[in-house]
C-alpha cells in the first residue's frame, strides 16, 4: 500500500504540473491518506518480512509493481470521475447525484466502523491476531442486538444527510475552476494508461507467476476472479467511450465503479474471502 500511495501522489503531481491546478488534490490526496490510515487501523505489520518460497520470484516483482501502478491510475480516474459527477449533477433525484452521494456515504460509514473497531480492539483491548478477527465486530457484527440496530440506523442517517446536503460539496467543486471537459479527459487518460499496465502486469504476469508457484495459470481463486471482474469493468469503460460514444456522467459512473472493484479485489477479498492468496491477509 505504501508503494500505491507513492504512485498516486506522483500521478497527482504530474497532473498538477501539467495543468497548473492544485484543485485535484482535494479528491486525490484523501485517497492516499485513507490508504495510510488503513495500514494503521488494520494492524498490518510495518516491518519488512522475508518472503515465503512461493513468493520468491521476479514474476512476482513485476506482477505486484505493475498492479499497484495501475491501481494508482485507476484511483486518479476515481477522483476525477467523482469530481465530474459532483460538478454535473444538479438535482437530488438525478441518478448520478444519487450514485455519488450514496457511494460517498457508504465509504464514510465503512471507514467510521473500522475506526470504531480500531478503538475497541487496539486501544481498549489487547490487539487481536489479525484484522479479520475484529472487522465490524464493534458495529454491524456485534453480539449486542441494540448495537447492531443503532449501527444500521446511524449508517442510514449518515447516507441520508450526505444525499440531502451534497450540494454543499458541489459548490466547493464548482469553485475549483476545473471544467467538466477537463475532468472527463483526465478520467479517460488515466484509465487508458492504467488498463494496459493492469492487463500485462496484473493478469498476464500474475498468471505466469501462478503457474510457477502453484502449477496452474488460472484457478478461479477469489482474487483472480475479482481481478478479472476489474479488468472487464475497465474494458467496458474503454469500449463504451471509444466504440459506443459514451460521454459524461455514464462513463464517470463506470470509472467510480471500477475503482470500487479495485478496492474489493485488493482489500475485500483478503478480509472477507479465503483462497490461494490468503497469505496476503491483513495481519
Amino acid at each position: 500500500l505504501i508503494f500505491f500511495v507513492w504512485c498516486l501522489i506522483l500521478g497527482y503531481l504530474v497532473i498538477e504540473f501539467r495543468y497548473k491546478n492544485r484543485s485535484f488534490g482535494a479528491f486525490i490526496t484523501p485517497v492516499a491518506g485513507l490508504a495510510l490510515a488503513f495500514i494503521e487501523m488494520s494492524g498490518m505489520s510495518k516491518d519488512i518480512q522475508p518472503l515465503v518460497p512461493a513468493l520468491q520470484s521476479n514474476w512476482l516483482l513485476a506482477h505486484v509493481t505493475m498492479s499497484f501502478i495501475s491501481y494508482s491510475t485507476f484511483a486518479l480516474a476515481f477522483g476525477t470521475g467523482l469530481m465530474y459527477l459532483i460538478e454535473k449533477t444538479e438535482r437530488r433525484t438525478e441518478p448520478g447525484y444519487i450514485f455519488w452521494t450514496v457511494s460517498l456515504g457508504v465509504l464514510i460509514v465503512l471507514l467510521a466502523a473500522m475506526g470504531l473497531d480500531y478503538l475497541k480492539y487496539h486501544v481498549v483491548m489487547s490487539n487481536p491476531e489479525n484484522v479479520q478477527g475484529f472487522l465490524f465486530k464493534a458495529t454491524f457484527k456485534s453480539t449486542s442486538t441494540p448495537v447492531v440496530f443503532v449501527s444500521w440506523a446511524v449508517s442510514i442517517l449518515i447516507i441520508g444527510l450526505i444525499w440531502r446536503y451534497g450540494y454543499v460539496l458541489k459548490r466547493i467543486v464548482s469553485s475549483f475552476n476545473v471544467t467538466p471537459k477537463l475532468l472527463e479527459d483526465l478520467t479517460y487518460k488515466s484509465i487508458a494508461v492504467g488498463f494496459p499496465i493492469f492487463t500485462l502486469g496484473g493478469l498476464i504476469f500474475g498468471a505466469i507467476w501462478a503457474d510457477q508457484a502453484w502449477g496452474v495459470y488460472w484457478s478461479w481463486d477469489p482474487k483472480e476472479t475479482w481481478s478479472l471482474i476489474t479488468w472487464f469493468v475497465y474494458a467496458f469503460f474503454l469500449h463504451a467511450r471509444l466504440m459506443r460514444g459514451w460521454r459524461g456522467s455514464k462513463v464517470a459512473v463506470v470509472a467510480v465503479i471500477g475503482f470500487i472493484t479495485v478496492v474489493f479485489t485488493y482489500l475485500g477479498v483478503n478480509l472477507l474471502l479465503s483462497g490461494l492468496h490468503s497469505y496476503g491477509g491483513m495481519k
